[in-house]
């Protein structure tokens, strides 16, 4: 008998394995007869004869035991193609395993599938010439959300229960808002990045999309803590998901800034964050403030900082390789190349600092600062990310520079700051989720995940988009 798609969270499902409700063949059986049905373009690659080996064997004790899992495709998985959504790479097969998923592997994960990314994690929506196009299962007109747009549109479009991410810019936060899911980008360094691993721009971090709050601990519990292969890598913290719910966090002080003092906002989301940051604040028993921000507005410094890094991964097949990267890659790339300097890389770090100090003056002046998760609703599947909001010109109100990074404006200053941020699925528009996004400070992810949990016990969201899977 057909077992209906599991449309839980992932903790859920695990429960159901142990009082053999379900058993994890059944629960794969599933989610890849949904992901065969579905119009999303989710997947880049699917593992069935390995899953099903490892669902037949898997352990049910075990923290993620028999849950069906996705990857994203900028996360290497030995045996999988290791593309980073990229002609240049488009025949490439990784030979290792990332840490992380070696981690997942021992807590029980069912690695199924891997799910879409844009090209190298370069903007933030997921259209390549390698895949196609990645779509939401909101509306399917519109983006998930990028880089990990395909791990939003599998686990919002009801195909896989969770997968992994990757934040570098927004990456975590911009699809979990476009797509109604919880999205924690954490600590830079929280989860280790090796083997293999470059310095980078020391922006990137991994980390997962979920349905709930207690599948979010639980992946921070299982992947977690420092690797000698990635000596940027944190010590390791246990407790996530026990812990959650233990902090008081009444009294704690809140700051309400939809814009983030740099940003642009369609003034419907600013006001939809707003009054959803205040209800929060009352369910929390946080204490609102006013509290001024001086973040110095974004440019091309995010984008300056990654190129160093982009270039490094395309090594010897450069410049021979131009023509086979997007137009976005393309450009981006010949333009630093052009213009980055020693004065350049100095403006970079000069802005870094700067930003690191707006920062640490609106940590101390609040415990918690809400923002928007993104300026404005989903936009076209296809892309680009825009450079408008409804009736607005923002070339020609704020100049280029800044009106091509308003998309990135609200989440890059947490990923140039190495601090954790979070996006709640707690709000909608025109059909379309809203995320509230709520920063802190360095390690005070038990912090939000506290208010993460309020949020779900209180407020309440939608685990799948409605009529998942699609």
């Amino acid at each position: 008998m057909a077992v209906e798609p599991w449309l839980g969270d992932a903790c859920g499902l695990v429960e159901e394995f142990r009082a053999k409700t379900i058993s994890p063949s059944e629960a794969l059986d599933t989610c890849l007869q949904a992901m065969e049905r579905s119009s999303l373009n989710a997947f880049s690659f699917v593992d069935e004869e390995r899953a099903r080996a490892a669902a037949a064997d898997a352990d049910v004790e075990l923290p993620f035991g028999g849950v069906p899992f996705g990857v994203k495709e900028l996360e290497p998985v030995a045996g999988w193609p290791y593309t980073e959504a990229s002609l240049v790479f488009a025949d490439r097969v990784s030979e290792h395993d990332a840490t992380s998923v070696e981690r997942l592997r021992a807590t029980g994960a069912v690695l199924v599938a891997q799910t879409t990314a844009s090209e190298f994690g370069g903007i933030n929506c997921t259209s390549t010439a390698l895949h196609g196009t990645t779509r939401n299962p909101w509306n399917t007109e519109r983006t998930p959300g990028g880089s990990s747009g395909g791990t939003a549109a599998a686990v919002a479009g009801g195909l896989l229960p969770i997968a992994t991410g990757s934040d570098g810019g927004g990456s975590i936060r911009i699809p979990a808002g476009f797509s109604g899911l919880f999205g924690l980008k954490a600590t830079y360094g929280r989860v280790p990045k090796g083997p293999r691993v470059g310095v980078e721009p020391l922006t990137s971090v991994i980390g997962c999309l979920s349905r709930s709050v207690r599948d979010t601990a639980r992946y921070f519990d299982a992947c977690n803590g420092f690797d000698p292969r990635d000596p940027l890598s944190l010590p390791r913290v246990a407790g996530w998901e026990q812990g959650l719910g233990t902090n008081d966090l009444a009294g704690l002080r809140v700051a309400i800034l939809p814009d983030l003092g740099t940003a642009q906002v369609r003034p419907e989301v600013a006001e939809l964050v707003t009054a959803a940051a205040a209800e929060l604040a009352r369910h929390a028993g946080l204490r609102i403030v006013e509290v001024e921000s001086h973040l110095p507005a974004l440019r091309g410094e995010w984008a300056m900082a990654g190129q160093v890094a982009f270039l490094a991964d395309l090594g010897g097949k450069y410049p021979e390789c131009i023509e086979q990267l997007s137009m976005e890659m393309r450009l981006g790339l010949e333009l630093y190349r052009q213009t980055y300097s020693l004065e350049e890389a100095a403006r970079v770090e000069t802005y870094r600092r700067n930003l690191n100090e707006a920062m640490a003056d609106l940590f101390e002046a609040a415990d918690f600062v809400v923002a928007a998760s993104n300026p404005d609703v989903a936009f076209a599947a296809e892309g680009p990310p825009p450079s408008t909001l409804p009736g607005r010109d923002l070339i020609n109100e704020i100049g280029f520079a800044r009106a091509v990074m308003n998309n990135a404006a609200l989440t890059a200053p947490s990923n140039l700051n190495g601090s954790p941020a979070m996006s709640l699925p707690l709000c909608s528009l025109d059909g379309l989720p809203v995320g509230v996004q709520v920063l802190a400070a360095h390690h005070r992810e038990p912090l939000l995940l506290d208010l993460a949990l309020v949020a779900e016990r209180e407020v309440g969201w939608p685990l799948t988009a409605p009529g998942a899977p699609v």
